[in-house]
């Protein structure tokens, strides 16, 4: 499987802590079947001001020490970038990183209130080239109210990506209504991660993939944590 949304470089953001933490994150999703992972730490305007050059630098140090303890993990250059009105610019000159230097890049939208012209700005991006992939929607507090933005932005050529954890009910009664409504609609296109913590939020797929696999057949579990993925990170259309 591949995981597209993790934070498992260690002291960029509020994910793995130290290399011992990151060590640890490597090796558990190995051990469920991860054998690619993107790297996207925070991109939040003074709180994580992590840039292209800095994530580059982190992963080729964490890909010196996976090779140093034979753990078989490849991994990949991203970011899980903030919603903000310079978002184009930045893409565009190469500060912050889409994923693999595709065209393809994690959005997270705030967590709390919907900003306004958030789906102009979506549609902005696409026009520019870039293609958002909208970060864990069932776990946003304004969803609720606003479903029928996040549909609006995956018509508008958005990507959707659900928490794993959300799918099988580590993130309460609420974020799997939400994961299994969306799934049911069939506007999901990726399962990942977004692995913090080797226990709070382990970087673990199969138990979703198995659980969407019961739920929508065995290729769509497939499509949302192999191919889909795979598509992405090699710039594909998908």
């Amino acid at each position: 499987m591949i995981d597209i949304h993790s934070h498992i470089l260690p002291g960029l953001d509020d994910g793995a802590a130290n290399l011992e933490v990151a060590l640890t994150l490597a090796r558990l999703a190995v051990a469920d079947g991860i054998q690619q992972m993107a790297c996207t730490p925070h991109v939040t305007p003074g709180l994580y001001n992590n840039t292209t050059a800095g994530i580059s630098k982190a992963v080729k140090a964490l890909e010196g020490h996976l090779h140093g303890e034979n753990i078989p993990l490849k991994l990949f250059v991203g970011a899980d970038i903030h919603a903000t009105p310079d978002i184009v610019s930045r893409l565009s000159k190469g500060e912050i990183p889409t994923l693999n230097g595709s065209r393809y890049f994690l959005f997270e939208p705030p967590h709390d209130v919907a900003p306004p012209g958030l789906l102009h700005l979506v549609r902005g991006l696409i026009g520019e080239g870039f293609l958002p992939i909208l970060t864990h929607p069932e776990r946003l507090r304004w969803i609720e109210h606003q479903y029928k933005l996040i549909i609006d932005m995956h018509d508008a050529g958005a990507l959707i990506q659900l928490t794993a954890a959300s799918i099988v009910g580590k993130f309460g009664s609420r974020a799997l209504y939400w994961s299994e409504r969306m799934l049911d609609e069939e506007v999901v296109d990726v399962i990942a991660s977004d692995t913090h913590h080797p226990t709070r939020r382990p970087p673990l797929l199969s138990k979703a993939r198995d659980r969407v696999s019961t739920r929508m057949g065995e290729q769509q579990a497939e499509d949302m944590t192999v191919y889909t993925p795979q598509a992405i990170l090699r710039n594909q259309a998908v």
